[in-house]
């Protein structure tokens, strides 16, 4: 009875972390739309500052006002922090800064369609860097699973790359961006064991930030928007993609494993597909649709696999 308590237990906190990272999926597909919208008026390295930027003064400010009103709601600050978690923390910072301002990039060199499909290559990398550096073991089913999503997700992109306007340069920042965005996830999977979700991303996003600042006024580039438009990018960056959506994704991060992370975002293009049709007119082909079942069919047999969950990603 009590193994059988237990069973239905962690089903149902498997059950809640693929709900939030359902939810944490339709928010940042919202990003390319958002980068479009700042992009109007600021540059890639400004784009990723005011997101950033965004999301500390507002979580950061509900973590001062909340420890202010609960001085020992938070337990997690109390132990010294080691070498090693320091070290994870700083260049959590660093990695996802060169992701976003790679993506950023790209996006003004080549079509959102081809840095999509490029950027959500991201479960090769992170499969083969948990594999190479951390001992993560993958079953059959797993990998399966993965080829299957891969094999939607590139079918996608091929239709879309039809006509589609780029150059090779674009296309290169596309994919180095999936590199590191792929290593970000290891290291998230890796600080979840002692830090909350919002804890990783107000690290990520403070070093960032700071890390930006710099770079924009050697560039002699505009710090903030100006224009209504632009403004509603940035905002929408910082509360919505970054806020909901990557701290969502690293809150997953202790019950299942960075690789399924990495290969449920396979939807990303998909689901940034259909924001486009419902915001912009976008039309939708049959081959979306059959890409997205594809897609969906390897993440379901992915998730099936044991390799899904964190704890048994590594031994």
């Amino acid at each position: 009875m009590q193994s059988q308590l237990l069973s239905d237990r962690q089903e149902k906190t498997n059950l809640i972390a693929i709900l939030t990272l359902c939810i944490a999926l339709l928010s940042v597909s919202f990003a390319p739309i958002f980068i479009r919208f700042s992009e109007t008026e600021l540059g890639a390295n400004a784009t990723v500052f005011n997101r950033l930027f965004i999301f500390v003064i507002l979580f950061g400010g509900g973590r001062f006002i909340s420890h202010q009103i609960s001085p020992n709601q938070d337990q997690e600050e109390k132990a010294p922090l080691t070498m090693q978690q320091l070290l994870l923390l700083s260049s959590v910072g660093l990695i996802s800064i060169i992701s976003l301002v790679l993506w950023a990039i790209s996006l003004e060199y080549t079509s959102v369609a081809k840095s999509m499909l490029l950027n959500n290559l991201t479960p090769i990398f992170t499969s083969l860097g948990g594999w190479l550096f951390l001992g993560h073991r993958f079953d059959k089913k797993f990998l399966l699973g993965m080829a299957i999503a891969l094999t939607g997700a590139i079918a996608l992109g091929v239709e879309d790359l039809n006509g589609a306007e780029g150059s090779l340069i674009g296309d290169l920042f596309a994919l180095m961006s999936a590199v590191f965005l792929g290593t970000y996830f290891l290291v998230v999977e890796q600080l979840r064991n002692r830090f909350s979700a919002t804890t990783i991303l107000l690290w990520r996003c403070a070093i960032g930030s700071l890390i930006l600042i710099p770079v924009i006024l050697i560039n002699s580039e505009q710090l903030f928007p100006t224009t209504s438009i632009a403004v509603l990018g940035v905002v929408g960056l910082g509360v919505i993609s970054e806020g909901f959506g990557q701290r969502l994704l690293a809150d997953t991060m202790d019950k299942l494993s960075s690789s399924f992370v990495s290969l449920f975002l396979l939807l990303e293009p998909i689901v940034s597909a259909i924001l486009a049709w419902m915001i912009f007119t976008e039309g939708l082909s049959s081959v979306t649709w059959v890409g997205f079942s594809i897609v969906l069919t390897g993440i379901y047999l992915a998730q099936s696999s044991g390799t899904a969950l964190q704890k048994q990603a590594a031994h």
